[in-house]
């Protein structure tokens, strides 16, 4: 066996070697299957422009380590692999790219730019899918589906036909988020930010008598061109009078009526806003009530039109300076204050949001009508189990969705227009004649669907559904919606429930009539050790390529899996990976030392353990077995690694290594444990359970079967007796210990020791154990107390060790000073504490912080005074 473990040689080399297999395929397991045992989860596509970050290897490592779960304990397991097309982003870097050479898209035009990206999609896409393997996931990757892929396309095409002539898809006058570089946006894709901006108080003179006026409170001036009225709070005594009066907007000279409406906040501001129907969304449905005139007063480029005088044609944010220049010229400015409020952005390019009148696609809101019931009958459970709470309130207050986007890439939406007789229809095919009036001359709309919308059918769309004959037996199988349909699992952050998880809830309960998943895992945000959120600007971004680099991605993966807490954000450091390196270490060293021993190793199946030792082992890997398979199951995640970490490092490493040096029968049959032990272990860390366990097999993964193809660890009945014997084994080695240490004779080997055991316990047929560990050339059991002896009490006994021949005079100076410094300590603190005045004026946690300092202190000292006393040293 190395010296080393080459973390970067054997990943590199393993994964190619179970890929090239076909390990990760749905087949590989045929050998251990169980009759009806399913399993189906589906990854997340990311972004075909992204690169792999920590919420990804998150997503992953959870998805990977359910996966080979699975597949090890005889399920049928299928884990889909894709990318998403991801509409904004993957147009937006191109049209970078085509900039940065001094090329506009439309220069190009649509088919050609659209040829453009799919050059670069196949440049750069598979970037993060070489980055997805290092991290050693299992997915079945002969399988990868991309979101515009012949049969997605057709599958796609299919959903929104069948929602259009349901009547779930129309197309209607809305107001929208718009962004002026990327278009309409649903509302989940506005990030609503805190800004610090003005608020402008302006004067709209009255019309009958232009020497009085109103003042009225906007934060964006530039809109007023389109103001309709100026409205106030009906029950607003200040204005009650002006209700009916007419205004005149300046520059324009137009005017306006103030109206009365209850949705004004008197409080806000003078009383009085203006209303500016087709640029508010407020003012939107104020508009509709009160039938108020809709004026349009930019592009949707964001330029501002002939509504505007003198500033048609600049930029509206750029023209907001002008305009308030020139109103300030007229005397229209009251005053302008600061002003922080919520401003909503473009989630992709930043840009501010405006709400915008537009002829959009729309789902509507019905369309989750049963999901939403059938999530409430309990057919789909979410984990932590009060997210069903956040996904019920979200979808209760559900809005029609946009769908339609002003872009080039992406899924056209397949809706045509007679240009003969107006005639508009959707389509699944290709159409070539209007089927009204049979006339060729039509066109298509030319927005492309929201990239949701085909994510959306990811659970089902992958397994065949609507795809004709596109790649099947390629990409998908005859069968695999009926096995495979609805998933078992989804796993993705939380961040995304209203995004994907909601939108595929309700759009596989429209195609299929069954929600798409029976669990839904949401996991936390990976921050880092301060519980800071990363971002380039704090520079606490963990790049998890650079993790697996420097640790190895066992390490990484084995990292998240302790931290991922249901429900809690994961405080990821460095200092964490450190600890898991460590156990690597350990498990290594510990391989060394079995096989300094033994040259190999049987299987567990195979092995006869007929040790005490082996016995002992065994009940407690039982045990481990068992937390394991009952957190897994449950996605306590955490739970199961802890349980297999303390298992390895505290149980077999720490004690059944040592405990091995006193009956070296052991060794084999702990080997052959070890060795199961490794394919408990697999799911989490993949690559050093199979290195190890070749190893300890004198065989090797070259030559030989992967133990990621073969049967889970069961968990086998308990030997409660044996067990409880070793524990009073541990005990006596751990008291005696610290019985020695009280007399600064710890590593020291001594003669004899005495052990006075609580009740009818017996170690008589197990004092080898304590002999060789404790250092103790005798062990000789007692009844009643030995004097003149240092003494440790436990739990379940005493230990003894005598005193004869010991100079004690340097331990005894040595606990005296001890307990000099605490008395002292103790003294001082409980002088502060007592003191009125400072409990009352220093921080609390200073106070909590002295009041933990005495306890510990008060306990040392008890300490000291029971070890003075034991050597009969007390003042």
């Amino acid at each position: 066996m190395a010296e080393f473990y080459d973390a970067k040689e054997v990943e590199d080399k393993f994964y190619k070697i179970w890929e090239e297999r076909g390990y990760f395929e749905i087949d590989a397991n045929k050998n251990i299957r169980k009759d009806g045992r399913k399993f189906c989860i589906m990854m997340p596509p990311p972004n075909v422009t992204g690169s792999l970050h920590i919420g990804h290897a998150l997503t992953f490592t959870l998805q990977d380590i359910m996966t080979r779960y699975k597949r090890m304990d005889g399920y049928k397991t299928l884990w889909q692999p894709g990318l998403d097309h991801a509409g904004i982003a993957t147009q937006n870097v191109v049209e970078k790219q085509l900039l940065a050479q001094g090329i506009k898209k439309e220069e190009l035009g649509r088919e050609k730019f659209v040829e453009k990206v799919w050059e670069w999609k196949e440049k750069s896409g598979g970037m993060i899918v070489h980055q997805m393997r290092k991290l050693g996931i299992s997915p079945a990757w002969s399988r990868q589906r991309f979101t515009m892929d012949e049969g997605l396309r057709i599958a796609v095409k299919k959903a929104f036909v069948n929602l259009y002539e349901k009547g779930l898809i129309v197309r209607e006058n809305y107001m929208i988020n718009w962004c002026t570089h990327d278009g309409a946006l649903s509302d989940i894709e506005v990030e609503h930010k805190e800004n610090k901006g003005k608020l402008y108080h302006l004067r709209y003179y009255f019309a009958d008598k232009p020497s009085e006026y109103v003042v009225v409170a906007t934060t964006r001036p530039e809109t007023y061109f389109g103001d309709t009225a100026v409205m106030v709070n009906p029950n607003d005594e200040r204005y009650k009078n002006l209700i009916g009066k007419k205004v005149v907007l300046p520059i324009i000279g137009r005017e306006i009526e103030i109206i009365a409406d209850e949705h004004v906040d008197m409080e806000f501001g003078t009383g009085l806003v203006k209303v500016t129907p087709a640029h508010d969304t407020n003012d939107y449905e104020v508009g509709k009530r009160h039938d108020l005139e809709f004026i349009t007063v930019f592009d949707e480029k964001g330029i501002l039109n002939e509504q505007c005088a003198q500033f048609k044609g600049l930029e509206r944010l750029e023209a907001r300076d002008a305009i308030v220049a020139e109103l300030e010229k007229l005397g229209n400015v009251e005053k302008i204050e600061d002003y922080e409020n919520q401003v909503g952005y473009c989630y992709r390019c930043k840009n501010v949001v405006e709400p915008y009148i537009s002829k959009q696609w729309f789902v509507k809101k019905q369309i989750a009508d049963d999901a939403i019931a059938k999530v409430g009958e309990g057919l789909a459970k979410f984990y932590p189990a009060h997210w069903i709470n956040s996904f019920n309130a979200w979808m209760r207050e559900l809005r029609d969705w946009c769908i339609s986007r002003q872009l080039w890439w992406g899924h056209q939406i397949p809706v045509f227009y007679c240009d003969e007789c107006g005639h508009e229809w959707a389509d699944e095919g290709e159409p070539t004649q209007c089927p009204k009036c049979k006339s060729a001359n039509f066109h298509q709309d030319p927005d492309v669907l929201d990239t949701w919308f085909s994510s959306g059918l990811w659970p089902f769309s992958t397994l065949g559904w609507g795809n004709g004959e596109e790649l099947k037996n390629e990409k998908w199988f005859d069968g695999d919606l009926a096995e495979f349909y609805p998933n078992n699992l989804l796993i993705t952050g939380f961040d995304i429930l209203f995004f994907w998880v909601a939108r595929m809830m309700f759009q596989g309960e429209n195609a299929l009539g069954k929600l798409p998943f029976d669990d839904i895992y949401l996991h936390a945000l990976v921050k880092d050790e301060q519980g800071r959120k990363m971002s380039k600007s704090l520079g606490n971004v963990i790049d998890p390529l650079v993790s697996i680099d420097e640790y190895s991605a066992d390490v990484l993966r084995f990292t998240l899996a302790l931290l991922a807490v249901q429900g809690r954000d994961i405080k990821l450091s460095d200092e964490k990976m450190k600890l898991v390196r460590n156990f690597t270490n350990k498990l290594y060293n510990a391989s060394k030392y079995l096989l300094l021993n033994e040259s190999k190793f049987a299987n567990l199946s195979d092995a006869k353990i007929e040790t005490k030792l082996g016995k002992y082992m065994l009940s407690r890997f039982n045990e481990c077995v068992r937390e394991v398979r009952e957190n897994i199951d449950a996605y306590r995640f955490n739970d199961a690694a802890n349980a297999i970490y303390k298992f390895l490092w505290d149980e077999f490493c720490d004690w059944g290594i040592e405990l091995s040096k006193a009956d070296k029968g052991s060794v084999r049959e702990l080997g052959a444990i070890f060795k199961e032990a490794m394919r408990l272990l697999s799911p989490f860390m993949p690559f050093i359970s199979e290195y190890l366990f070749h190893e300890l097999s004198g065989s090797n993964l070259e030559s030989t079967g992967s133990i990621m193809i073969e049967a889970y660890p069961q968990a086998n009945e308990r030997d409660l007796q044996i067990e409880k014997t070793f524990e009073l084994v541990i005990e006596a080695i751990v008291a005696i210990r610290r019985a020695k240490a009280t007399i600064e004779q710890g590593n020291s080997k001594i003669a004899k020791a005495f052990i006075k055991l609580n009740g009818n316990k017996n170690l008589t047929e197990a004092t080898n154990y304590v002999s060789l560990l404790a250092k103790c050339e005798q062990i000789e059991f007692c009844d009643a107390k030995i004097e003149n002896a240092a003494r440790d009490v436990s739990e379940n006994l005493e230990a003894f060790v005598p005193l004869e021949g010991v100079d004690m005079s340097a331990v005894i100076m040595r606990l005296r000073s001890q307990k000099t410094k605490l008395e002292k300590e103790i003294a001082k603190l409980s002088s502060m504490l007592n003191n009125e005045k400072f409990v009352a004026s220093a921080p609390q946690a200073v106070v909590e912080a002295n009041r933990e300092g005495l306890a510990s202190a008060t306990q040392k000292l008890e300490k000291v005074d029971s070890e003075l006393a034991n050597l009969g040293a007390v003042d």
